[in-house]
């Protein structure tokens, strides 16, 4: 389960107050395959009617306990963890999902530019939210990576749609509802929600309504389209993985309130056992998951979530073969690999074959998750616990690129070269790096004299 990614080292540039309820610790990038797995489920049916294709939109989760959600830097949907847990069910979410993509669609993108192309999730949104993301190693290192705004009144207006705009909008949404016969309820219940918040001093108005004006027509006109309109109901499926997607978001971010879920169902053990595991009692985590593991035993979540609790408890050769399991349910998870692959790099036991498989597992994970720092990160140890320093080099080097490290991913792209074989894919990936951090550089000298 990756959303230990959330604690990633996150800091809060003084620059912009991104929200009145954000803090240190509260601000970063969510990576989970089980979340975004589920988002990509809702969201079909919806890209399939905008005439997107649904493997290019990409949802990045920001642990923020605001309401709010924007499309940026291409097919990027950016929803806030407090949205997801507001939202009472997928209709719901899915309605914002489809107001969201109506931007997508309509053109309405916060764009940036070409070279942000180069750089990770993580930097992407801290470029856009005003925020310096830590090193995702652990190092403490902040990298800066702001918009050019001096409070948040910047950042919003950044962030903010025109009326007519959220119009077009939820029109769009509509039709894609409808054309996919899914409810529109739910978007008229998420914005009668937001009704009141315009009544209100902006300083006390939720995030989305700041940047997503809303109007009594708006939603008069959500509840006319509505009115006699019966698409299918939400599956059972749907909703128990919402309640899931909820349930896990509750155990790692608010595991006070998950633990007062005394519910017997799947949902409410599983975030019990997610709490427990964050107040650190191992053993009653997992007398809580293994049960789960037996009802389900082709759940990968599950298996990786056991994986996980042994591994962060230093138990990691306990840790391995959970982990495995869960990559051979799910091959297609490079989130899933890469933290198998951290864990076989740190077993103490038949090291060189594990460094091995664990080169295996990361490469694999690149496949699907080529932004990954962490993942270029881990290979480039791995190499280096080979004694591959070139590939070594290189990986460090891609991950500085992605971080907007330019001036350590040209070193580190320049040392990759000189023990590489020259004209090799390896060689020629450096020289790639190198080109693109140096125009990143150009590119950040430009800005600065326009500013």
């Amino acid at each position: 389960m990756m959303i230990k990614r959330i604690f990633l080292a996150l800091a809060l540039i003084a620059l912009v107050t991104v929200s009145t309820h954000a803090n240190a610790a509260g601000m970063g990038v969510i990576r989970d395959e089980e979340i975004e797995q589920s988002l990509r489920i809702f969201g079909k049916p919806v890209f399939d009617q905008a005439g997107l294709s649904p493997s290019a939109v990409k949802f990045i989760l920001i642990d923020q306990n605001d309401l709010n959600a924007f499309v940026a830097g291409g097919q990027n949907i950016f929803l806030f963890t407090g949205l997801i847990l507001r939202t009472q069910n997928p209709a719901e979410l899915i309605g914002v999902m489809a107001h969201e993509t109506g931007h997508i669609a309509n053109g309405d993108l916060i764009r940036m530019r070409a070279e942000m192309e180069d750089l990770s999730f993580q930097v992407m949104a801290a470029t856009l939210l005003g925020i310096a993301v830590g090193a995702a190693s652990g190092s403490g290192e902040a990298g800066l990576a702001v918009i050019s705004a001096s409070n948040s009144m910047g950042q919003r207006t950044a962030l903010r749609h025109s009326r007519i705009q959220e119009t077009a909008a939820d029109q769009s949404a509509v039709a894609y509802l409808k054309g996919a016969r899914m409810p529109v309820a739910g978007l008229v219940t998420f914005m009668q929600k937001l009704a009141d918040q315009e009544l209100l001093p902006e300083s006390q108005q939720t995030e989305y309504v700041r940047t997503h004006p809303l109007t009594r027509d708006r939603i008069s006109s959500l509840e006319h389209a509505a009115e006699g309109y019966k698409g299918a109901p939400v599956s059972a499926a749907w909703n128990d993985l919402h309640a899931r997607m909820v349930a896990k978001l509750k155990g790692f971010l608010l595991p006070d309130q998950a633990m007062q879920d005394k519910g017997t169902g799947v949902p409410a053990r599983y975030g019990r056992a997610i709490a427990l595991y964050r107040k650190g009692k191992t053993d009653d985590a997992l007398k809580l998951l293994n049960p789960l593991i037996k009802e389900e035993p082709k759940n990968p979540y599950f298996l990786e979530l056991k994986g996980q609790i042994l591994f962060e408890r230093g138990r990691i050769e306990e840790s391995l073969p959970a982990y495995a399991s869960a990559v051979e349910l799910a091959p297609q998870s490079g989130l899933i690999r890469a933290a198998y692959g951290h864990a076989l790099l740190e077993s103490a036991k038949d090291t060189q074959k594990h460094y091995a498989e664990a080169v295996k597992q990361l490469q694999l994970a690149l496949r699907n998750e080529p932004k990954d720092t962490k993942t270029h990160h881990f290979l480039g140890i791995a190499y280096g616990k080979q004694g591959q320093e070139g590939m070594s080099r290189l990986h460090l080097a891609e991950e500085q690129l992605l971080r907007g490290k330019n001036d350590y991913a040209i070193r580190e792209a320049k040392l990759a070269q000189q023990s590489l074989a020259k004209n090799s894919a390896g060689w020629i990936r450096a020289g790639d790096i190198l080109d693109a951090a140096r125009r990143q550089k150009k590119q950040d000298k430009k800005d600065k004299k326009r500013d």
